[in-house]
């Protein structure tokens, strides 16, 4: 797998709550190029089920909203 193929970014919103400067929401967007012939159901079921099988995402799940989108693009088989 390239270095390149994989990249994510995360952007955090904090919002005043009684005065004091709270994090309330995360985003994580992921970019994924998939090797040609690579299993794209697998993926997918893999970002899908990302948030629920992530120790952070468990341990701040109720104060923090944790939102996320993705990227995908399939290389192309070489001929």
């Amino acid at each position: 797998m390239e270095s390149d193929a994989i990249s994510v970014e995360a952007e955090g919103t904090n919002e005043v709550v009684d005065r004091i400067i709270v994090l309330t929401k995360i985003h994580v967007h992921y970019t994924l190029r998939l090797p040609a012939g690579a299993d794209r159901e697998k993926a997918d079921r893999s970002l899908d089920t990302h948030v629920s099988k992530c120790p952070t995402a468990q341990s701040i799940k109720n104060s923090v909203e944790i939102t996320w989108s993705a990227d995908i693009a399939e290389a192309q088989s070489e001929k």
